[in-house]
């Protein structure tokens, strides 16, 4: 198993500093229909969102219809051309109703059926999913702005685009979940490889020991950092500079800053600052990794998240 999010492995990088590790970083792994594929595959089935069009998806693409279908159009449209040439020979009557008027009884029929079809989609496909596909269509992103960041005081330091996928959360995909992870390094080599094409995983923010914070990647967007593809877009993923086994490297500035990051995310998407929404590596289903590892104090951690929090208001005493 992995211990920690970034290890080493690629192009020289590891030892001490920590690196890449190229057969297992957290966002190498998607969801898919026969369990969990290899980060490499999931980038295939995450990117498709881009390559693949739209219009294929909803269905006004030809691409991947089958043949007998295409063919039974075909002859459709065959035989309506044939009824429209018949009403024009078999008098002013007949060609007003195949002329004329513009439509045919089976192209009627056509559409009426197409209409249910239609109908039935939106009802079996549910309303979830069709949000999902509207703000995948082009012209619908939510406005970002380049060098943006969404939480204050973090430094914007891009990822490599092959390391995320652009989405338009929490529009498209509801987010409810923070991911902790530990670099298993050095925050210098976190932000290397996360800027490198062939790692293929980062996440959104690398938290430094002095509580310095990069953010790499849009809340808007689907980091791959988790190893899962439903965690990765529900979930805002946190690096922690250093390694699971020397907790001294866990400094007090890095636990009140990252913890501050967590309530800005918790109250910004509405979700409770607890156990089951804020989350170690290590607990998401399917990863191979231990971060943050067995010295990460999560009492403390949530104690600092919550008073970080959104104060309760004081209670009503009915008097003016």
């Amino acid at each position: 198993m992995h211990t920690g999010h970034v290890v080493a492995g690629l192009g020289g990088a590891g030892g001490g500093d920590g690196g890449v590790d190229t057969a297992g970083h957290g966002g190498e792994y998607a969801e898919a229909a026969g369990g969990v594929i290899s980060h490499s595959q999931s980038r295939v089935d995450g990117t498709a969102d881009s390559a693949e069009s739209v219009k294929q998806r909803m269905g006004k693409s030809r691409v991947g219809e089958p043949a007998a279908e295409q063919r039974a159009e075909a002859a459709g449209e065959q035989d309506e051309a044939a009824e429209r040439l018949d009403g024009a020979q078999t008098g002013p009557q007949a060609g007003r109703r195949g002329g004329a008027a513009g439509i045919t009884r089976r192209r009627a029929l056509w559409l009426a059926g197409g209409g249910a079809v239609a109908a039935g989609a939106v009802v079996a496909t549910g309303w979830d999913e069709l949000r999902h596909w509207w703000w995948q269509l082009p012209g619908n992103d939510l406005p970002r702005r380049a060098g943006e960041v969404d939480h204050r005081g973090a430094q914007w330091v891009a990822a490599s685009g092959a390391n995320y996928r652009r989405a338009d959360r929490p529009a498209d995909y509801p987010v409810d979940r923070v991911v902790i992870h530990v670099v298993q390094g050095s925050y210098a080599t976190a932000l290397r490889v996360f800027r490198n094409a062939d790692h293929e995983a980062a996440a959104h923010y690398v938290v430094r020991k002095d509580g310095h914070i990069a953010q790499m990647v849009r809340e808007l967007d689907v980091a791959f950092h988790a190893g899962n593809r439903g965690f990765n877009e529900r979930s805002i993923g946190i690096e922690h500079e250093g390694f699971v086994d020397r907790p001294e490297g866990f400094t007090d500035a890095m636990y009140e800053s990252s913890a501050r990051l967590t309530a800005d995310i918790c109250r910004r998407y509405g979700f409770p600052a607890d156990r089951e929404h804020i989350v170690g590596h290590v607990e998401v289903p399917g990863t191979d990794h231990t971060d943050p590892g067995p010295h990460w104090d999560w009492d403390r951690y949530l104690r600092l998240v919550r008073a970080a929090g959104p104060r309760p208001e004081p209670a009503r005493t009915g008097h003016p």
